[in-house]
């Protein structure tokens, strides 16, 4: 695998793995195995996190990978790509909210957020390595410009 993919990779892999905990933490749950569901979970969130960390510091000194596919269907990736990075945003609030809340016991909100905040994660792991197949496995990726780059000319 060249360089300059195994971050990507790495990254894609992470929130991957986060949503397969968050799988495995639903099972849990449905089970009342809570202190379980608990540790899964914190996993989930620490692999997210992971996935976060990687994503940031390749955005900010790598950048971001432009489409390297035809361009007539560049405009469908666009619209996808929007679509993901919002699904990501809002995954992010949701579970972040779903973390804390059920660190501070706070069930009401728990229990009524938790189920969204997975839909939402299951939807942008899915939406998020369809992203990587289309800018690493389908095509040519494009060039990367980091954003200190871009901005500062560094």
């Amino acid at each position: 695998m060249a360089k300059a993919m195994i971050l990507p990779f790495l990254s894609t892999s992470f929130i991957v793995i986060s949503a397969i905990l968050v799988a495995i933490g639903w099972y849990y749950i449905a089970q009342r195995k809570i202190e379980t569901h608990k540790k899964v979970m914190t996993w989930a969130g620490a692999f997210a996190l992971l996935f976060f960390i990687i994503y940031a510091s390749r955005t900010l000194f790598i950048g971001n990978t432009a489409f390297g596919g035809p361009e007539d269907i560049k405009i469908y990736y666009t619209v996808f790509l929007v679509f993901h990075i919002i699904l990501a945003t809002t995954g992010a609030v949701f579970g972040l909210t779903s973390l804390w809340s059920g660190f501070k016991n706070r069930m009401k909100l728990h229990k009524k957020i938790g189920p969204i905040t997975s839909i939402i994660w299951f939807s942008t792991a899915i939406t998020g390595v369809a992203v990587y197949v289309l800018l690493y496995v389908l095509w040519t990726p494009g060039e990367a410009t980091s954003l200190f780059k871009a901005i500062l000319g560094w």
